[in-house]
């Protein structure tokens, strides 16, 4: 299989011990503000919110609205809606549907031009595509063999039921390097070998490189790695995983991974049940975390583990 190295991965989450019990978790109230200079979108009861400082606002009235990815100005906001993929400016108004097939959790090339996105390719499995922002046809970017062929017909995906876990597994949010090279996507070559896998495609050569793996390959825990997302220099990787054993020594519950984009040098981010991490600046995270008895926005010191909750809710992404 093409560019992809299966030598990282098997270590897995082994020197990992329970989640937490190595960490302190320091806690603060409810913050007042957001992260200062950042905007961050989210997703409440299915509508896409903005805070901005101590203000608020909500931009859609919908209850299926997922994933909102910030532009790279800052300018604009793509979502998933209704099985499809969609973008709107900054304050909700302008609101046009893209491409099919795919529930949201877009990457915006850095230049804004493009959205990565999931969807059925021509193998019959899930590949990346990309769409001009504008609006257009999509073309296949991965897997490679895909390239120049017909964009097989797309249909509406139904939202996933079930539980936290059972909904995760299946999330097809892409994400593109800071420096347009690279994107890292849920699935690729490596389904061949392994039951779930997180892959980093180079964008000019179609070339993959396995990130995190989980069953088959002689890999014996099974899991996931989803909702890939990159540090703002592009040196790190971050995504949430879940890992099944045979054991409490060899589970672990959902959880957010950082790591070099190649898998290298991996740590756990945060807590149990801490998921789909974005970075506000090279020292700060922000997540979906348990608060309160349910999904907070919040943010994380990378370096101390402080954490400050600052809105209910789900999927952050940081303008």
């Amino acid at each position: 299989m093409m560019g992809v190295d299966t030598g990282g991965p098997m270590i897995k989450l082994l020197g990992y011990g329970v989640l937490g019990a190595a960490a302190a978790i320091v806690l603060a109230a409810p913050a007042q503000a957001a992260t200062p200079g950042h905007r961050i979108a989210y997703v409440r009861a299915g509508s896409v919110y903005v805070l901005s400082g101590t203000v608020e606002t909500r931009l859609t009235g919908d209850s299926d609205d997922t994933r909102p990815r910030w532009s790279p100005d800052g300018q604009r906001i793509a979502y998933g809606h209704a099985g499809r993929l969609w973008v709107m400016n900054a304050d909700g108004t302008g609101r046009q549907a893209l491409a099919t097939g795919t529930a949201g959790g877009a990457g915006w090339s850095p230049d804004g031009r493009w959205l990565a996105f999931e969807a059925r390719g021509c193998t019959g499995l899930d590949g990346v595509f990309e769409v001009p922002a504008t609006g257009g046809t999509p073309q296949a970017l991965f897997p490679l063999e895909c390239r120049g062929k017909p964009v097989p017909a797309a249909t509406a995906r139904p939202r996933s039921a079930g539980d936290l876990a059972t909904r995760m597994r299946a999330d097809g949010a892409v994400a593109w390097s800071p420096d347009g090279t690279r994107i890292a996507f849920r699935g690729g070559q490596c389904l061949g070998i392994f039951d779930d896998c997180l892959t980093v495609g180079t964008v000019a050569t179609g070339d993959e490189q396995l990130v995190d793996a989980y069953g088959g390959g002689g890999q014996v825990y099974s899991g996931f790695a989803v909702v890939p997302a990159w540090s703002p220099d592009g040196q790190r990787l971050s995504w949430t995983a879940e890992q099944q054993g045979d054991s409490r020594a060899t589970t672990q519950p959902i959880h957010v991974v950082e790591a070099a984009p190649t898998g290298a040098g991996r740590r756990t981010v945060g807590v149990a049940l801490d998921r789909e991490m974005t970075y506000a600046g090279p020292g700060t995270g922000v997540l979906t975390g348990s608060y309160h008895g349910g999904s907070w926005i919040i943010s994380v010191d990378l370096a101390t583990g402080a954490r400050t909750p600052l809105r209910p809710g789900s999927q952050p992404s940081v303008a």
